[in-house]
């Protein structure tokens, strides 16, 4: 086994078990006190496997599965989709600093969730919203990729570009709606813009799992065209590499992963930028290890998140999407300082 790739099973082996712990302490964490050794035997007592470890009274079981289970288990999911997308813009990208958004997924969701509020069209569904937000993400990304296609093919610049122009015109959209929509609507949309897990339910997590378990599988199947694109793209053309058609399935597989994710979870911010570079200098370039490691941090990383947003403010639950640009910007900055120290450059 060579050194790198004991490296990558140390370093997933790792994730997985700081994701574990994670998942015991977001579930035992809360108002109702619980013990990890409940949470366990609950979650074996649900899938049929009674222990002595189970909770003796029905308000803690029902509080586990009705309200703790789905919101950690829709941590897991939005953290792994949004990294497992940033890890993808940056492959195809090129460039280590390339993060979902810009391709326009998170503003168009925003645009599409404020449209559903604003309107009504929401009639108090969560999903409704939900909807909205996901075809406003995927919609415009669709928009974006063609509008930066000419004769045939795409430029990375112009990609780049014109994503920033249809980010810009979804902004001052979403002003507009803010601007025309009553204070509830107002207070609405922006606590959506925060981002939060509050309320997740089991089907919206069996929505956001199919959607990010698709996603996910995709991209570690075009892994290894990945690695062939970072030489290039003329040395990728040679090599078989159809570079139109996989940046075309990239994108969609990004709008996906980051359109299911922002639905049902808001704007959660530099989840998708921080982590596949972290792992980037851990792990190297290799797109198969470093996206399944991406998936894994990008786990951990809002599972954390979300126990410190429900725990740092007594009686109060801290919007994640403020947690993690709060944290994840100064984090990122240290990033690049650091890079660039040891290798003169931004590389």
């Amino acid at each position: 086994m060579s050194a790198r790739i004991r490296r990558a099973v140390v370093v997933c082996a790792a994730l997985g078990v700081a994701l574990v712990a994670g998942v015991l302490v977001s579930a035992a964490v809360g108002q109702l006190a619980i013990s990890p050794a409940e949470v366990v035997g609950a979650a074996l007592e649900g899938v049929g496997l009674p222990t002595a470890w189970a909770p003796v009274d029905d308000v803690t079981t029902q509080a586990l599965w009705q309200i703790r289970f789905p919101r950690v288990a829709m941590s897991v999911l939005v953290g792994a989709a949004l990294a497992v997308a940033g890890a993808v813009m940056q492959a195809i990208f090129g460039n280590p600093l390339a993060e979902p958004g810009v391709v326009g997924v998170s503003s168009g969701a925003a645009l599409g969730a404020a449209l559903a509020i604003v309107t009504g069209a929401a009639l108090g569904s969560v999903a409704s919203v939900a909807g909205f937000a996901f075809a406003g993400g995927v919609g415009v990304t669709l928009l974006v990729y063609a509008m930066a296609r000419a004769n045939g093919r795409t430029e990375v610049v112009t990609l780049l570009l014109t994503g920033i122009a249809v980010n810009a015109f979804a902004g001052a959209g979403l002003a507009l709606l803010l601007f025309v929509g009553d204070s509830a609507a107002r207070e609405q949309i922006v606590f959506w813009q925060l981002g939060s897990l509050n309320g997740t339910r089991w089907p919206e997590v069996a929505v956001v799992a199919v959607l990010a378990a698709a996603g996910v599988a995709v991209a570690l199947v075009l892994a290894p065209r990945y690695d062939l694109l970072a030489l290039g793209e003329r040395t990728a053309s040679h090599l078989g590499v159809r570079v139109e058609r996989l940046r075309i399935v990239s994108i969609l597989v990004v709008a996906v992963l980051t359109g299911a994710a922002v639905a049902y979870a808001g704007i959660i911010s530099f989840v998708g930028l921080v982590v596949p570079h972290l792992m980037r200098l851990v792990l190297g370039p290799a797109h198969r290890a470093l996206l399944g490691a991406s998936a894994l941090g990008g786990a951990v990383l809002l599972t954390y998140a979300d126990v410190a947003a429900r725990t740092l403010v007594t009686g109060a639950e801290l919007p994640i999407g403020l947690l993690t640009s709060l944290v994840g910007g100064p984090f990122f900055f240290w990033l690049l300082r650091r890079q660039r120290t040891r290798s003169g450059g931004w590389a």
